[in-house]
């Protein structure tokens, strides 16, 4: 990229089951974006519009990104959807920066958007598993839930992690939920009610789990030239990195670890110029327990088998060495699929600015987006920081 882009304003739905339709979503998610910037933008001068959305239960999948022009109230507004699973909005933010970084755009936007929980439980499992491979997984039965229990059991057994350690993810995740007015769970659990949640697939059990949410987010990105025009405090997008891998799991050779987030991290930190004890700050994608622990270990974060150990011993926390999902995560805050990536940088772009209010973490400067699409087959990392 040429030069960096930069988020300059970010807006946020509640995250849950709500009543709003994906529109009404929308338009609060992208007018709370505009409305954050502090020296305000014209949104005629946009450039750019990027919607990221699996299109759950069916809802307007062909020409969807066009609703984001309709409801900025900007028709002819260039937009394209971006469509990878639950990874879908960490590619949006990536392709936004990369059209500011090579001079297209000056001004983008990127939103998230997902209403999951006005289907029927049985189109629900089916729209949960179309981004898994089809042919041999799904067919076969095997859900996401499944793929992460086998993950679990192997983690578990060869590191010999206790699985308090599981239990402790979800723990963090409840308590800084409870302090995010967005999360769609805000209530705190205690180790023992993790642990004894009603079993899922095993070894993971109701509280190792994400829950199906309706969302919205949006972020807005300028040139690093131009974007002091809309604040003192913008975060820069100072290095991104993406990848893939086999969409069946049984393709790989191994399960412990998503190559996809490996080789994203590599990336990413080699364009940002830093290494991963530079970070101060991480948005993981935790859709399941195990799911963090991995994440901590793709990212360079913690070697092979010590990210339960890690988590025991409190690092993870918010007033830890390496505080992870302040908001709560995918795991308590919600996982509305396509907005989950862009709701990452949306946390993200709070914490640096120090506007994150009950949930803020001490001296945060730079920070590590992961979004991960299905089980590890397509993985995008951003680094970001202030000043």
């Amino acid at each position: 990229m040429g030069q960096r882009a930069a988020v300059v304003g970010a807006g946020h739905s509640r995250f849950g089951a709500v009543p709003e339709g994906p529109r009404a979503l929308l338009r609060t998610a992208l007018e709370g974006a505009l409305a954050s910037v502090d020296r305000g933008l014209d949104r005629r001068t946009i450039e750019r519009g990027y919607l990221a959305t699996l299109g759950f239960g069916g809802w307007q999948i062909g020409n969807a990104s066009a609703v984001v022009a309709e409801e900025l109230r900007c028709p002819g507004l260039p937009t394209v959807r971006i469509e990878n699973a639950c990874a879908s909005g960490g590619f949006a933010v990536q392709e936004a920066a990369r059209a500011i970084g090579s001079g297209a755009a000056d001004l983008a936007i990127v939103a998230g958007l997902e209403k999951m929980t006005d289907v029927s439980s049985a189109r629900r499992r089916y729209w949960l598993g179309v981004s898994g491979d089809t042919e041999w997984e799904r067919q076969a039965g095997l859900t996401f839930a499944g793929v992460y229990g086998l993950i679990a059991s192997q983690y578990l057994a060869r590191y010999r992690v206790p699985p308090e350690a599981l239990a402790a993810v979800a723990v963090k995740a409840h308590e800084n939920g409870a302090l995010n007015p967005n999360a769609h769970f805000q209530k705190r659990i205690s180790r023992e009610q993790a642990a004894a949640g009603p079993k899922v697939a095993d070894p993971l059990g109701l509280y190792d789990c994400c829950p199906v949410s309706d969302g919205a987010a949006a972020v807005l990105l300028a040139s690093e030239a131009t974007a002091r025009r809309y604040t003192d405090t913008p975060v820069f997008v100072d290095g991104a990195g993406a990848s893939s891998d086999f969409l069946a799991v049984q393709e790989r050779p191994d399960l412990l670890g998503f190559a996809a987030s490996r080789r994203a991290a590599a990336a990413a930190y080699r364009a940002a110029g830093c290494r991963p004890a530079d970070v101060s700050l991480v948005e993981a994608h935790d859709c399941f327990t195990i799911a963090e622990l991995l994440a901590l270990e793709d990212l360079g974060l913690a070697p092979p088998g010590a990210a339960g150990a890690m988590t025991l011993a409190g690092a993870t926390r918010r007033d830890g060495a390496l505080p992870v999902n302040p908001d709560g995560g995918l795991k308590a805050k919600g996982h509305p699929i396509g907005a989950t990536g862009v709701s990452q940088i949306y946390e993200i772009f709070q914490q640096l600015r120090g506007h994150a209010g009950p949930r803020q973490v001490p001296n945060a400067r730079r920070a590590v987006a992961h979004n991960v699409g299905g089980a590890g087959a397509t993985a995008a990392v951003t680094i970001l920081s202030v000043g």
